[in-house]
């Protein structure tokens, strides 16, 4: 499979699914056991206004490579035709984009990109 050939929003549902995971395992590791506290804590990190807000931040502060940009824009770019009641559409449009760009960098196999960012996320 060429992950350059995949669209947007197929780069943004792996991403979701691996980003969920990724917040999930960290939290589990710092000894979270209760369900509930892990729920709260995990929608910290995955709803999609604190998706576009580490997006924000990542171009911000120039943290992307060019290529990790357009990847964000593809999936930000990509052809949604629905958004969540309680997000405005751009910052679901963002939070798509960046779903876009951890599903690019699973799917390349770039886990230390990745960790590194997640780092990132995890000390904002």
């Amino acid at each position: 499979m060429d992950i350059n050939l995949l669209n947007g929003l197929s780069l943004a549902y792996a991403g979701d699914a691996y980003y969920e995971l990724l917040i999930r395992e960290h939290f589990i590791n710092q000894g979270k056991t209760k369900v509930n506290d892990l729920h709260k804590n995990v929608i910290k990190y995955t709803s999609g206004l604190s998706q576009a807000k580490f997006i924000h931040y990542f171009l911000e502060n120039n943290i992307l490579t060019e290529e990790e940009i357009n990847i964000f824009k593809r999936g930000r770019n990509s052809h949604v035709h629905t958004s969540r009641k309680n997000l405005d559409l751009k910052d679901y449009l963002d939070a798509t984009g960046f779903e876009a760009l951890i599903g690019y960098l699973y799917l390349k196999k770039s886990f230390d990109r990745i960790n590194a960012l997640m780092e990132i996320i995890y000390n904002l």
